[in-house]
């Protein structure tokens, strides 16, 4: 269980595969990527306890790194062999690796770090041989660095060297002290001594150190889905640690008003600090609950826990280990009563209830100041169980509030809207469903709600309103799928949805705003190369190419970027050339803006070399003249395109050898 644990919560560094060759632009957008990783370690913080030398060592070499990806960045260096290109990209690779192991061990959770030290140690060093092995494939004299930052590259490539070959030291007594807490079934066997040494070396002395890691094995929980043995351990330790520290020292976890209060000539009692009672705390965070929701199993759990299992991708309860039905999460006003009772009857502060906000703002703040919590619960209670005129008044202001700002977004998403929405696609009621699908719309456009709403079934009723619903209904259907889309899992999903075909009708008949919608939405699924081929049996070249002859629509731009994308597809280039589009291409090369001309060659470029009568067309038209002067003013890629087609024009006009 310990050994799937550390594979699922600690980052994997086992090093890319990479692929040799490339031309210029993507030596540039190696070095670009290289320079974002450096900076972004730069800004992460020091790692947490006796991991900081480890950390603090890596954060330091990398970011002398800094400035040879810097003199690569103003030379724009055009070309590089292969192995150097290889060893950049490796590099790049590297460095993604040391941002994931910075991240975790600066976030990551004290405990585990401490009881699967050895295992963290040995990605550490996983992460410092590859980038000494990918330093030392750097062939400096051809990267034309200067000489003191070659110097300085050097230094760090030796330092990285030494670091690799170093031994780790185990702390011994802190082994032997958890060791020992371990062994100790019972609270009442606890060695006081040894807690007390655990909680300064692991820096868990305060009430809000303690709060911080219970987040931390909270966050462990999320990523490694069941609650197994280790998870039991750390929770044990940990408990028995904020025991401790509330013996000890009463006052820290009672209000500023009454600190002080309960002392007598030093001695405390422990009952100044009453016990939670189990069935007040969340099974997940085990931290006193604000906000209890209840799942589909039955099960209670605080509100902002549960919502982070399910955005994470899971679908079973995490107590029970069930399936979930449904996503919906229902108020337990019952428990949060009970809890409110049993914090006034203690003297204990009753929880704020920070609520929706993943950033501790208050849900009425978020809505504009229109009410808390309840006001989202009524109208998800209205999309529920409301009237047909309920429903469709609910929905209009959800799809309004979501429109309004990010915060609203996450707010309406945790409190459990997005099953309901999608339940309302499938609905008769016209302005329903547009309501519906727009709501959707504007909540996909905070990242994390993507993936909610794909994992609440909404694909294919999303796909229904774009075949048959109103035009303004199919037209942010549309942009959804776009919206979504944007995650890369989530383009092949959609593309086997039979998406494309509807897409492509809208393409067809559309108003101007449906036809930018679905053209869109067809480029970003079309990056993905299985679903070339599908848009391409759509359909899509027909439309496509009358988009590109009537300047009046206003689409050449994406007409030419999507047919761009097909281009790279056998059956794109059999569905373009015989559409007629060589005489049409030729013509955007020599009067179209700098970026349609850009892919204008593109295309024309992926035609001509795969059929040679395409080439002498374009040779016929004359395009020897536009693609000369796109060598001398076009963009960078426009240049290599059309460079790349005057070859094959020349070459093509060489008669054959005797």
């Amino acid at each position: 269980m310990a050994a799937e644990m550390m594979r699922v919560c600690v980052p994997d560094v086992e090093m890319d595969l990479v692929e040799a060759g490339g031309d210029g632009g993507d030596v540039m957008a190696v070095v670009e990527s290289c320079m974002e990783l450096v900076n972004e370690i730069a800004g992460v913080g020091e790692c947490r306890i006796y991991l900081k030398k480890e950390g603090a060592n890596l954060v330091r070499r990398l970011k002398l790194l800094a400035p040879m990806f810097e003199e690569l960045r103003e030379m724009k260096q055009p070309l590089l062999k292969d192995n150097t290109l290889q060893a950049m990209q490796s590099l790049r690779s590297a460095l993604k690796h040391a941002v994931e192991i910075l991240k975790f061990s600066h976030d990551g959770s004290k405990l585990f770090m401490a009881l699967e030290r050895k295992q963290i140690a040995g990605k550490f060093h996983s992460v410092t041989t590859q980038l000494e092995q990918a330093l030392s494939e750097l062939a400096y004299e051809e990267l034309g660095l200067s000489d003191e930052v070659r110097e300085q590259v050097e230094l760090v490539h030796a330092q990285f060297k030494r670091a690799k070959g170093r031994a780790d030291t185990p702390d011994l007594e802190l082994e032997k002290d958890l060791s020992t807490v371990l062994s100790q079934r019972s609270d009442r066997d606890v060695d006081q001594p040894v807690l007390r040494r655990l909680a300064e070396k692991l820096q868990l002395k305060t009430i809000a150190d303690l709060k911080q890691e219970s987040l931390a094995l909270h966050d462990i929980v999320i990523r490694c889905g069941d609650a197994d043995e280790r998870l039991e351990q750390m929770s044990g330790i940990l408990r028995r640690l904020k025991d401790l520290l509330l013996t000890e020292n009463p006052e820290m976890d009672a209000p500023d008003s009454e600190k002080g209060s309960n002392t007598c000539g030093g001695l405390t009692d422990k009952s100044s600090s009453p016990v939670i009672p189990d069935e007040f705390r969340c099974p997940i965070s085990l931290e006193l609950m604000k906000d209890p929701v209840i799942v589909a199993t039955g099960q209670t759990y605080e509100r902002s826990c549960i919502q982070k299992w399910i955005d994470s991708g899971h679908r079973t309860c995490p107590k029970t280990q069930q399936m979930l039905p449904h996503v919906v999460l229902t108020p337990n006003y019952v428990l949060r009563s009970l809890i409110a009772q049993w914090c006034e009857t203690n003297g204990v502060e009753l929880p704020k209830r920070t609520g929706c906000s993943r950033y501790g703002k208050a849900c009425g703040s978020m809505l504009d100041n229109s009410g808390d919590r309840a006001t989202v619960d009524v109208l998800l209670q209205k999309l529920s169980s409301g009237t047909a005129e309920d429903q469709r008044a609910a929905a209009g202001e959800l799809r309004l509030l979501a429109k309004r700002n990010a915060d609203n977004r996450i707010c309406i998403a945790e409190a459990g809207a997005i099953p309901l929405l999608v339940n309302l696609l499938s609905t008769p009621d016209a302005r329903t469903q547009e309501h519906a699908v727009t709501a959707l719309l504007n909540l996909s456009i905070y990242e994390n709600n993507k993936g909610a709403i794909v994992m609440s079934g909404a694909i294919l009723p999303i796909v229904e309103v774009l075949k048959v619903g109103s035009m303004e209904a199919r037209e942010n259907a549309a942009a959804t799928l776009f919206s979504l889309s944007v995650v890369d899992e989530n383009k092949i999903t959609i593309g086997a949805s039979g998406a494309i075909p509807a897409l492509v009708g809208l393409l067809c008949e559309g108003s101007q705003r449906g036809k930018k919608d679905a053209a869109t939405a067809l480029f970003n699924l079309s990056i993905y190369q299985g679903n070339k081929a599908r848009a391409v049996r759509a359909g899509v070249v027909s439309p496509l190419m009358q988009l590109l002859v009537d300047p009046s629509a206003g689409m050449v731009d994406e007409a030419l970027a999507i047919l761009a994308i097909l281009a790279s597809h056998q059956e794109g280039k059999i569905a373009i050339g015989n559409a007629d589009a060589i005489p049409i291409l030729v013509e955007l090369i020599r009067v179209g803006s700098p970026r349609n001309r850009e892919n204008a060659a593109a295309v024309l470029l992926a035609l001509c070399t795969s059929d040679p009568q395409h080439l002498v067309a374009a040779r016929e038209l004359g395009a020897y003249e536009p693609l000369s002067d796109l060598v001398q003013n076009g963009t960078a890629r426009a240049k290599r395109k059309a460079a790349s087609l005057l070859e094959h024009i020349n070459r093509s006009e060489q008669p054959p050898s005797s």
